[in-house]
């Protein structure tokens, strides 16, 4: 009838007294730490920091100082929070449910490889001090797990005061006036043991999130999102779980994925794709562009790209079904956001303008409506500059191509001179990444900038805001080029005898005689495959040689060698890469981008699920290893979905399908095949479309050209790309019925695969509940349970108070 506490504790630690000489607790080897404080003590901010921890104390917390091994300016201060201070504050911080329901599979982990998170099968309900018999307390250092205690410290630390004021409270701006150098929970231990894990078990949390999440080895295995949620905190558990989830549907994604090759070669004369130094070619020396394009534009490519919009949609909506499951398990259902505490930065631009707080009922700092708007127009006008300058950069490389096709062209290398196409393409995306990674690094420091003009309210706000502007940046700059080739490249080139030219000096680009889709492909595989190997190379790299230079410079003192002193926990930890200042935004960002990259353009490159996977497999284990090894532990914070990710997520699906719908229609040729099959081909009239029903489909795309128009010694006709009438037409090389035949059919094909698209969508959308059944029907169950047991339990309780006073009844209704 008691009901038991979720938080159970860690059964494999070692002694009390290992635990206090490595740095996990007080000197008195009995009291946790909680949390940990840095300073200087050349800080001129003495009195804001005494102040403050005065009243730390006064709030129920225990502090204890410690001077740094490595540098006599450092200070550490450890904090402990007993347990009558847990109860008082946990009440206002946590509302505890239970469920766990996980099916047998084997890339699940063993329970035996996770003794820690075997626990007792049983209700709980919202906490409450004047409740707390009701509750099975067994032991009180463990009833509330370590980053609990955490998070309550946390909580304490941002509403304390340093200084008399409404606003002078929080450790936040501590930490942005320099009072303190950092604040951080302590790890609970290093993440390695001298014994293995199979024989003597793991020594702490940490240890065993390595062996069983951040160890390549388990690659193949499920992530153990019980045991990271009782490490670090929700929202580094709830991007996990997001990651784990993302890799899942990759993996059904890609067994649609289908081939055929189909290249049809023979001696047509091609025409000069430029000016000066190209050559006639036949047009068989193009078979092997055209095997590689009808590997993705085929038959199958429109039910591939119907698919991937439906699996979208999917993808999206069983999220939320996980995301409530998940919320549910980790007992976060009632959870509501705590009410935010107002930016510093905020609050001293706005401090000589108040109202009333709707909802706390206090004044405080406000930002007028026209001031905020003036505010926003701004940082909106430079987005827009932002996304010119990208524009500008695309133009660049497009001037780049124009230019270095002709030198190619006429380049003394044979292998170069007989693929300038390609070496033209190959170049020009690498310059093009190269411009990317570089613009990136430009767009952070904008958006940084543009998102403290707006001066945001709250810390939540700010991040949104600036995830916003980094995705809007970062898309524009991934996409625009692949953009440009698929809509643009070759639409506007003109004809033979009559092209267009830029500035009036050099001719625009043509598609290959295969088509553009080739460099569409080549543009996103080069791209998506450099930027996977760059992220991954930067995520782990940047982290390990700062850590590795942190040991050196302790190595270089030579004063722990020489004593032979091994460092304590707070301050292995302090030497660590604090977590980024926007947390996992860079995380969330590049799996957004990534869904983009498998959605919007799938039709064009249908490889993309598949790198997306073995990317994913990679970034799990790369994030794991280092949240666990090479960064201090993050601050405690809850989180019950991926924010704003989400909105941007439904944003990319709905994009996905018009993109698609473009591409198969315009970049690639089914519908010209399509249109040809059934109106020109030899099929027409028969009812039924084979292979044989595309047969001369070749030589009816391509126009004929008088090569004595060029002025250039040749003679005789050549072939091109499009469809109009032949020289000796009454109308020379003016579109045929068969080029508005395809605009119309193209056209047509927008429309109604769109239409389709969405309405399936909207369908399955509308047929999916956002939360499951089974877990709606346990929710109901339990409440109506945990509702009897506090009844018995209150019933049972006033019963001993009656018997123990010698009262036979009560008069007042329990």
């Amino acid at each position: 009838k008691n009901l038991p506490h979720k938080h159970k504790p860690c059964t494999c630690l070692s002694d009390t007294n290992v635990l206090a000489t490595s740095g996990l607790f007080f000197k008195d080897g009995k009291k946790r730490i909680d949390y940990i404080l840095v300073y200087k003590k050349s800080s001129p901010q003495v009195e804001k920091r005494s102040t403050f921890e005065k009243n730390l104390r006064a709030e129920g917390l225990m502090l204890e100082r410690e001077v740094s091994f490595t540098n006599s300016d450092i200070m550490f201060v450890k904090i402990h929070c007993p347990w009558d201070t847990l109860i008082i504050y946990f009440y206002y911080l946590s509302k505890s449910r239970f469920f766990l329901w996980l099916p047998r599979n084997p890339m699940k982990l063993d329970k035996e490889a996770l003794p820690d998170l075997e626990e007792t099968d049983c209700y709980t309900a919202p906490f409450s001090r004047a409740r707390i018999h009701h509750f099975t307390i067994n032991n009180k250092d463990s009833f509330f797990s370590n980053s609990t205690r955490s998070r309550i410290v946390h909580h304490m630390l941002q509403r304390t005061k340093y200084e008399d004021g409404k606003s002078k409270m929080g450790i936040n701006r501590l930490l942005n006036n320099g009072t303190y150098e950092a604040a951080f929970p302590p790890h609970e231990g290093s993440h390695k043991s001298r014994h293995p894990i199979k024989t003597h078990g793991a020594q702490n949390h940490r240890h065993l999130l390595y062996e069983r999440w951040a160890r390549w080895g388990m690659w193949y295995k499920y992530q153990p999102l019980d045991l990271i949620r009782y490490s670090p905190q929700t929202v580094l558990t709830t991007f996990a779980a997001y990651l784990g989830y993302n890799n899942g549907f990759y993996e059904h994604e890609i067994i649609f994925d289908k081939l055929f090759v189909i290249c049809e070669a023979n001696e047509t004369i091609m025409c000069p794709m430029c000016e000066k130094n190209c050559t006639l070619q036949k047009l068989n020396e193009s078979c092997i562009y055209a095997k590689v394009t009808h590997l993705f534009d085929n038959g199958g490519t429109v039910f591939f790209a119907i698919f991937m919009a439906i699996w979208a949609t999917v993808f999206l909506e069983f999220w939320k079904r996980r995301r409530a499951v998940l919320t549910y398990d980790w007992d976060l259902i009632d959870w509501e956001d705590e009410e935010e505490e107002l930016r510093p930065q905020f609050e001293a631009k706005y401090s000589q303008v108040e109202r009333v707080n709707p909802i706390t009922g206090k004044p405080e700092p406000f930002q007028p409506f026209p001031d905020k708007l003036s505010r926003l127009m701004v940082s909106v006008s430079g987005i827009f500059f932002m996304i010119s300058l990208v524009l500008t950069a695309v133009f660049a490389v497009v001037v780049y191509r124009l230019v270095a096709m002709e030198q190619f062209a006429s380049f003394q290398w044979y292998f170069i001179k007989k693929y300038w196409q390609f070496a033209t393409s190959g170049t020009g995306v690498c310059i093009n990444f190269m411009i990317i990674m570089s613009l990136n690094v430009v767009y952070e420091k904008v958006a940084y900038l543009l998102t403290d003009l707006e001066h945001p309210r709250t810390d939540s706000e700010w991040e949104n805001s600036f995830a916003l502007k980094m995705f809007l940046f970062q898309f524009v700059n991934l996409n625009s080029s692949i953009f440009y080739i698929a809509f643009f490249l070759g639409r506007f080139a003109g004809r033979p005898g009559k092209y267009n030219k830029l500035f009036n000096r050099w001719r625009l680009e043509e598609c290959h005689p295969s088509g553009c889709l080739i460099d569409l492909c080549l543009q996103m595989g080069v791209i998506m495959v450099l930027k996977q190997m760059w992220n991954n190379f930067m995520e782990l790299g940047y982290p390990l040689l700062q850590n590795w230079w942190s040991r050196r410079k302790i190595k270089k003192g030579g004063q722990l060698l020489e004593h032979k002193i091994s460092l304590p926990q707070w301050e292995k930890d302090w030497n660590l890469q604090p977590m980024n200042l926007h947390g996992l935004m860079d995380e969330y960002l590049e799996m957004v981008l990534q869904f983009g990259f498998t959605t919007i353009f799938v039709a064009a490159f249908p490889l993309a699920p598949l790198l997306a996977l073995l990317n994913n497999i990679i970034e799990i284990r790369l994030d794991a290893y280092k949240f666990v090894t090479q960064w201090r532990r993050p601050m405690p914070a809850r989180a019950t979905d991926i924010g704003i990710w989400y909105g941007i997520l439904e944003g990319i699906g709905v994009l996905a399908v018009i993109t698609n719908a473009f591409v198969i229609a315009i970049t690639s040729d089914y519908i010209p095949r399509f249109v040809y099959a059934y109106k020109y081909g030899p099929c027409v009239d028969q009812g039924y479309r084979q292979e044989k029903c595309l047969k001369g489909y070749v030589n009816s795309s391509l126009s004929i050209f008088d090569l004595s128009e060029l002025g250039m010694g040749y003679s005789g006709y050549c072939r091109y790309r499009d469809y109009r009438a032949p020289p000796w037409s009454s109308a020379p090389y003016e579109f045929t019925l068969q080029f508005w035949h395809v605009l119309a059919a193209r056209l047509a094909f927008i429309i109604v695969f769109e239409h389709l698209v969405f309405g399936i969508k909207s369908f399955i959308a509308y047929l999916i509940p956002d939360m499951p059944k089974d877990l709606c029907d346990r929710m109901r169950r339990e409440k109506y349970l945990v509702q009897e047991m506090m009844y018995e339990a209150e019933l049972e309780h006033l019963q001993r108070e009656r018997k123990k006073n010698g009262k036979q009844y009560h008069h007042e209704w329990p």
